[in-house]
């Protein structure tokens, strides 16, 4: 894949990094100054406020993700410098996940946090010429492979993306979110960083979605298959979602995980609202008409039908003041207008 081709490509528009702000549509401009006014602080802290204010480790990436695909390097640097004083600081290469009133709550990784920023640093360096961070991503994607795998029990040879560094894990049993894989970033570190294992973990996982039983916000894999997830509610919901928008987001928008959720996001009750939570049986237990669950949910159906044009579906409604949704507006514009360039 050229350079070229791998930049970012929002509402048709190739937008070479760091990107002009001017070639960049302002309805998406606006939005992601309103995402900062909200939710990033000045010294590049991300705040939750829907969980008390904390700062959580895939918020730091998420931000890194978007400043770079926004072109804002400010944002940028100062998002990282806060991760690397407050966050990167346990003996790897790896976040701490929790941060609350000043001080570290939670040591454990999340896994899905350092493969975004992983990714997010890949993309700063290579390509919008920033420099200071390729060797960043290059420690991240090691400390993936030696962390954050555990041997799947059905194929000891093949690899299951742990949640957490003190997940529980053995030959018998693998606790996995699915929607922590986001494959194309998987791939990239691979190439990038000569791991091997981190592509073949994300052909894998694209296997193991092909499992209906799969499309969960958690499960457990055992020598028999998917089941039920140990300590977690079985459903699809608020996690669960994601695994569309990083399918779609990789160019896998045909998979079958892809329409299955459409289907799942398609059974709420009142117009305009998407079934965020459906339990094993397919009940609806909790729906939402906010913007960045509708543009997940469009997403899902857009790719599920064969079509993705590259336009952001981010409407006034995105002003929920809400982290999760506002974040998922913004995520699944870049992923439509980035999903056929894998």
């Amino acid at each position: 894949m050229s350079r070229l081709s791998r930049r970012c490509v929002l509402a048709g528009l190739v937008l070479a990094g760091p990107m002009a702000q001017a070639q960049v549509p302002s309805v998406l401009l606006s939005r992601w100054d309103q995402w900062k006014a909200r939710f990033l602080r000045s010294n590049g802290r991300v705040v939750d406020p829907g969980q008390g204010g904390i700062t959580h480790s895939e918020g730091q990436a998420y931000a890194l993700l978007l400043a770079q695909a926004f072109g804002d390097r400010d944002a940028f640097e100062a998002i990282e410098l806060w991760t690397l004083r407050h966050l990167a600081t346990r003996q790897d290469a790896l976040m701490a996940w929790r941060w609350q009133d000043g001080e570290v709550r939670d040591w454990r990784n999340a896994t899905d946090g350092d493969l975004l920023r992983g990714w997010a640093l890949l993309r700063a360096s290579r390509d919008s010429d920033w420099a200071g961070h390729a060797a960043k991503a290059q420690a991240i994607a090691g400390a993936l492979v030696t962390i954050c795998l555990a041997p799947d029990p059905r194929a000891p040879g093949e690899d299951l993306l742990n949640p957490a560094d003190q997940s529980p894990a053995s030959p018998t049993a693998v606790l996995v979110n699915p929607s922590y894989y986001l494959p194309r970033a998987l791939r990239e570190l691979s190439a990038a960083f000569d791991q091997p294992r981190l592509i073949r973990t994300a052909d894998h996982g694209e296997t193991l979605f092909r499992d209906p039983l799969a499309l969960r916000d958690w499960i457990t894999v055992t020598p028999e298959g998917v089941t039920p997830p140990e300590g977690h509610d079985d459903r699809f919901g608020w996690d669960g979602l994601r695994i569309p928008l990083y399918l779609v987001w990789s160019g896998r928008a045909d998979h079958p995980a892809v329409r299955q959720a459409a289907a799942r996001f398609a059974l709420a009750n009142a117009p305009g609202h998407v079934a965020g939570v459906t339990d094993a049986a397919g009940r609806v237990l909790s729906e939402s008409d906010l913007a960045g669950f509708r543009a997940v949910a469009a997403l899902a159906q857009d790719g599920a039908e064969g079509r993705l044009p590259a336009h952001a579906l981010v409407d006034d409604a995105t002003r929920s003041g809400e982290y999760y949704p506002d974040t998922l507006a913004l995520l699944a514009a870049l992923a439509r207008a980035e999903g056929g360039a894998d």
